[in-house]
């Protein structure tokens, strides 16, 4: 629910600083913190339709709203959180609204969100952590230009204006997002454009299902936004475990609308909305489109081509087990190389290329159990072999699952369910993969990662205690493969 951080933050504000706003704050802010204790109930209750789930921030005591308008107008604006208008009755104020799971909590300040405001946080944050890799490159005694750069030959480099002279040379130049060449593209933003939005649309059609696509959905969605999500293939999220990957479309129908197997061939204007028509020629109307279907290496116009550097179709530089291209000097890692798009692998592609050049270690590179994460709701985590890769390679294996609502949420009726699951070797024992679909899977995911690079085996996971309360736990107490 917009508003109920920054809301708490407030309750916590310097006694002096409230007194300014009201001399009663003392009473005020314990009331404020009730409030948004309500308020963070509510927002737990993602299961709710899109017409239930209105951003609310909710108070238990009938007078406090009429009373302590003033205060809350007050921190409202030093939150950045913009107070809309005040409703009375909160089974009046939305349709079909779950009253119970609130209990008594029946009055509501509805509040938007301000996105010129939080587009200019984001900014801030972006510049603030650019600008914490800028000052490690300068103290390391890195020389930073920021202009275009072309290769002249295998060891000159243009750089604006400027010629260098170099032994090696690295390319790191990324991706790109793309939009297929259809009638109508130019209506269409990508990932990098969501960002710069003036105004929250009323409706949004994402195109893609890996990704970038769910974690767009969920943030859209979240922010109330009507989302539909479309994608040519019979099923999301293609290189995660199966399994998984359909649990989370389970999850994804309760806040937004999915077509599968399905294709946009072209997008026309209609007054304020986009009518994307798909490939049986049906149409979906949206106020925005944003395709998130994949990324492109970005190698064009660098003169790599011209110097002799192999690249693949895609346009990604083709190099060997040390991240040499077929130009000896001339080097590349992340995601020009389109092996696995994700920045940790990158910064370790970059180290272990630059021990290799200019110190003394030769290891290659392991793509084996790399954890990884999608920051859709709910969130997915895995590290390690999915069930299909495994018996693709023809290793016999046990498959431990565990399906369950958490805890938290059996009071409150939620219908977000978890899923855990394990994969192991039936010949070593050895855990060959772990997946997650639940809240904080990631962080849960990024432990296991370490158990499972050591070569823990299911009895290693067996001895090992759980915490309880916790969906965490599950994993060292699923005993019987299914």
């Amino acid at each position: 629910i917009p508003g109920s951080d920054e809301l708490l933050a407030l309750a916590r504000y310097p006694q002096a600083q409230l007194e300014r706003v009201d001399p009663k704050a003392d009473a005020w802010v314990a009331k404020l913190k009730a409030m948004v204790g309500a308020c963070r109930n509510l927002r737990s209750e993602m299961s709710l339709s899109p017409a239930e789930r209105v951003p609310l921030l909710t108070c238990g005591d009938a007078g406090f709203i009429g009373q302590a308008a003033p205060l809350l107008q007050a921190l409202a604006k030093l939150s950045e959180v913009r107070v809309v208008e005040s409703e009375g009755d909160f089974a009046q104020a939305t349709t079909a609204a779950p009253v119970s799971v609130l209990g008594e909590a029946r009055l509501a300040l509805i509040v938007e969100i301000d996105v010129a405001t939080e587009r200019e946080r984001l900014d801030k944050e972006i510049a603030r952590l650019n600008g914490i890799y800028l000052n490690l490159l300068r103290n390391a005694g890195v020389q930073v230009i920021e202009e275009r750069a072309t290769l002249v030959d295998r060891h000159t480099v243009k750089v604006g204006e400027k010629t260098l002279r170099c032994r090696e040379i690295l390319v790191a130049t990324g991706g790109w997002p793309i939009i297929p060449q259809i009638p109508g593209r130019e209506l269409a933003m990508n990932s990098n454009d969501a960002f710069a939005l003036q105004t929250l649309p009323a409706s949004i059609l994402i195109v893609g299902g890996g990704y970038i696509a769910v974690e767009f959905a969920g943030i859209f969605a979240g922010l109330g936004v009507k989302t539909t999500l479309v994608h040519r293939g019979k099923s999301l999220l293609r290189g995660f475990d199966a399994e998984v990957a359909a649990h989370f479309q389970t999850e994804l129908s309760h806040y937004a609308t999915l077509r599968l197997d399905a294709e946009v061939r072209s997008l026309r204007q209609d007054g304020d909305g986009i009518v994307a028509t798909l490939q049986d020629g049906s149409e979906i109307v949206a106020e925005q489109v944003l395709f998130a279907t994949g990324r492109t290496p970005n190698t064009a116009g660098l003169g790599l081509e011209e110097l002799g550097v192999k690249l693949a179709e895609d346009g990604a530089i083709i190099v060997d087990q040390h991240f040499t291209s077929s130009v000896p000097n001339i080097h590349a890692v992340g995601d020009v190389i389109d092996r696995v798009a994700l920045t940790p692998v990158a910064l370790a592609e970059g180290q272990m290329l630059a021990r290799r050049l200019f110190g003394s270690e030769q290891a290659e590179m392991i793509y084996d159990n790399i954890p990884t994460a999608v920051f859709c709701h709910p969130e997915i985590a895995t590290v390690g072999m999915s069930e299909e890769s495994a018996r693709e390679q023809g290793i016999g294996i046990k498959v431990f699952r565990s399906r369950f609502t958490p805890l938290r949420h059996t009071l409150s009726r939620r219908a977000e369910k978890a899923f855990l699951k394990l994969v192991v070797d039936s010949a070593t024992d050895r855990v060959l993969g772990a997946h997650m679909l639940g809240e904080s899977a990631a962080e849960i995911m990024q432990g296991l990662a370490i158990a499972i690079t050591m070569g823990a085996t299911k009895a290693d996971f067996d001895r090992t205690l759980g915490i309880h309360p916790s969906a965490a736990e599950e994993f060292v107490t699923m005993r019987t493969p299914s």
